[in-house]
């Protein structure tokens, strides 16, 4: 076996200018660009969903170190590998507590049934809790690891043991995840004997650095430290709150103001603006991101690859990165951004042809004036600052080749619940990565495991998801690159999306924020984060 040790109150609605939170000096008030979904974090793959759940109240058995993609310990202190990369043996931290609130309170530590309830649950359809209140876990299904996990049990109260179906070379990443985020068992009896199973969506209890306390939807989110937080050292705010604004310009105005101190997804055009003001600071970064188009392949006339090659190859993308990105995007031209391992940068776009485009629809047999409904999401993103204006370029660039885009847009999380159900036919999308690893991006985004969950193309090409399965039981770094460059240029070849942009990543805030670190997988996180006095 290979070791791996341990490694060293309701708030009125809106902000007042006249009395910001802000006047605590340990309460931090992050200026949030959209609502939660929910707050059980299996159930979800965005950001916004995340940053309001995994990144403050729960923890995973292992987790990224602040600011890197490097794993290191967190609820198990330390795990083992078998030879055959078939069995993992994590030894879990002992004394860690649950949260304590007002709706629970643990009589018990963390332990090993916390774990199994956690997993097992996601696993199995008919488990108890899932008939209860029946739910999907689109990133765990995603990534496969309905099937490649065979089973999870406990040898004592501090150790669990999970076999595994076939080798993947990022488990231990991928149980660093959002979505791996480790739930309280007790807890979850506790909501089926009330009838309430629904409530581990909408109340959530962790080991997570903050406590979750009310949430006002389009308003509020609110959080207190968590005193009893077994990493003492990451707590050093007494109160955490997400004010949710929509409006880039309002997030702006009340970070100026004081009324928040971190602000989500600045507009680019904005950005010169806050280094001027002399109360601010700005953190930039290279983005681990992709801002893109997914073509569902399942509407016609999508469903040809001529259609989807010729509204390729007709949208003039350096347009809309010098409009929309505005100096802080560079051009996309494949499915994985530059930074990611296995990156094939021979990958290249078909060049902008309008004239070529339109002679595509007509040999597919597309009449001039077909309705295509294309999506873009109303929030901004690390991957798309403004999908609204992304969206009216494209749909003039569409229309000078006889297609006329509908754009539709509808509310983050019902626009995430609608494209799942491939509502679409085109959407406007963006990934950050979130564990370092490539199958992320290529089994994650394209897969056939994922048609439904983040395969927004709902495209399912055999012989791209063999090359696919196969890196991912390969522990040969240089094998995995092989079958992945391999697979890239399948999915250029097929054009289930189109890549628009890598954007550089922005992250304002006032200057007496301490020690923020901006997350490479897009995230917000708190842990570790004070104010100066």
């Amino acid at each position: 076996m290979e070791r791996f040790p341990l490694k060293p109150v309701l708030l009125a609605v809106g902000l007042l200018a006249s009395a910001p939170f802000a006047q605590a000096a340990s309460t931090l008030v992050y200026c949030s660009e959209a609502s939660p979904a929910g707050f059980d974090p299996s159930q979800f793959t965005s950001g916004t969903d995340f940053d309001a759940s995994a990144e403050t109240v729960f923890n995973r058995l292992t987790q990224f170190k602040r600011g890197g993609t490097e794993v290191e310990a967190g609820l198990a202190k330390s795990w083992e590998v078998s030879d055959d990369g078939l069995t993992y043996t994590f030894h879990l931290r002992p004394g860690v507590k649950f949260h304590t609130t007002d709706y629970f309170k643990p009589t018990r530590d963390f332990n090993a049934d916390d774990v199994l309830f956690t997993f097992e649950r996601l696993l199995d359809p008919e488990h108890p809790f899932r008939k209860a209140y029946p739910s999907e876990s689109p990133y765990f299904t995603d990534m496969g690891l309905n099937e490649s996990i065979k089973s999870i049990s406990k040898t004592d109260e501090h150790t669990v043991v999970f076999a595994l179906n076939k080798v993947d070379a990022a488990f231990v990443q991928n149980l660093a995840m959002s979505f791996a985020s480790v739930q309280s068992a007790e807890y979850a009896a506790q909501l089926l004997k009330e009838g309430k199973a629904g409530d581990i969506n909408q109340k959530p209890i962790g080991t997570g650095p903050f406590v979750f306390k009310r949430y006002q939807k389009d308003s509020q989110i609110r959080y207190d430290a968590n005193r009893a937080y077994w990493k003492p050292e990451d707590v050093k705010l007494d109160h955490l709150i997400f004010s949710i604004n929509t409006d880039a310009a309002v997030r702006l105005q009340k970070l100026k103001a004081g009324e928040c101190q971190v602000s989500g997804y600045p507009r680019p055009a904005d950005i010169d603006l806050m280094k001027q003001d002399p109360n601010l600071k700005v953190m930039s970064q290279p983005g681990f991101n992709l801002g893109y188009l997914a073509y569902n392949t399942t509407h016609a006339p999508l469903d040809q690859l001529k259609v989807r090659q010729a509204l390729d190859m007709a949208i003039d993308k350096p347009a809309i990165i010098k409009a929309v990105y505005q100096g802080a995007g560079q051009l996309a031209q494949n499915a994985l951004p530059p930074g990611q391992w296995s990156y094939d940068a021979k990958i290249k776009d078909a060049p902008y042809d309008p004239a070529k485009a339109r002679a595509l629809l007509k040999e597919a047999g597309i009449k001039e004036g077909t309705t295509i409904n294309l999506w873009a999401m109303t929030v901004q993103r690390a991957s798309n600052p403004n999908a609204r204006l992304s969206a009216q370029m494209i749909q003039s660039d569409w229309g000078k080749i006889g297609i006329k885009a509908n754009i539709v847009s509808y509310e983050w999380g019902e626009y995430m619940k609608r494209a799942r159900a491939g509502e679409h036919d085109v959407m406007i999308y963006g990934w950050t990565g979130d564990n370092g690893d490539p199958d992320n991006w290529l089994g994650v985004l394209y897969s056939c495991a994922a048609v439904k969950g983040s395969n927004f193309a709902k495209w399912c090409d055999p012989a791209y998801d063999k090359l696919v399965q196969q890196a991912k039981l390969s522990s040969d770094r240089d094998e995995r690159v092989r079958l992945y460059q391999q697979a890239q240029v399948i999915l250029k070849q097929q054009v289930p999306i189109t890549p628009i942009a890598n954007s550089t990543v922005f992250q304002p805030m006032r200057k007496e924020v301490q020690d923020f670190k901006i997350s490479p997988f897009g995230l917000t996180p708190f842990y570790g984060v004070s104010l100066a006095k």
